[in-house]
């Protein structure tokens, strides 16, 4: 789910649209925007506390076979919500799951590893060490 969620909607749109056996589906909840609470962690580890709302998109579907799909997306994409939630939906049939798998999950996973390699990298180049210099005076 969550690679389907953090995926650029335009590029699942275009693997659903390559699928040559799409499913039919019917809409058991209309996509809609809503809100939900961000937590946090006081440096990293500790308490946790009300960081603030993000928007999310949902919706829920279901395939003719009977495979009930939820999708989840940060922001107000509708269509994504839409289409995390059939591909959802497919990859709990048996029959599917490997190839789905296979063609949607794993390039889509490759190239958010992929492009989190680049930003670490741009990232790594602005690194500034820090260090201090003792002064004569001190001693």
């Amino acid at each position: 789910m969550s690679i389907l969620a953090r995926s650029a909607p335009e590029r699942l749109e275009a693997l659903w649209e390559r699928m040559e056996d799409r499913p039919s589906y019917r809409i058991v909840r209309q996509p809609e925007v809503g809100l939900a609470m961000v937590q946090a962690r006081a440096g990293g580890g500790g308490l946790r506390f009300n960081l603030g709302e993000v928007t999310v998109s949902r919706c829920a579907v279901a395939t003719q076979q009977g495979y009930l799909g939820v999708g989840y997306v940060r922001g107000r994409r509708l269509r994504h919500a839409e289409l995390a939630a059939v591909f959802d939906a497919m990859l709990q049939d048996p029959l599917r799951r490997a190839p789905l798998e296979r063609d949607v999950v794993q390039p889509l996973l490759s190239e958010r590893l992929a492009n989190e390699r680049l930003r670490a990298r741009a990232a790594e180049a602005t690194r500034v060490e820090f260090f201090t210099v003792v002064r004569g005076e001190n001693e």
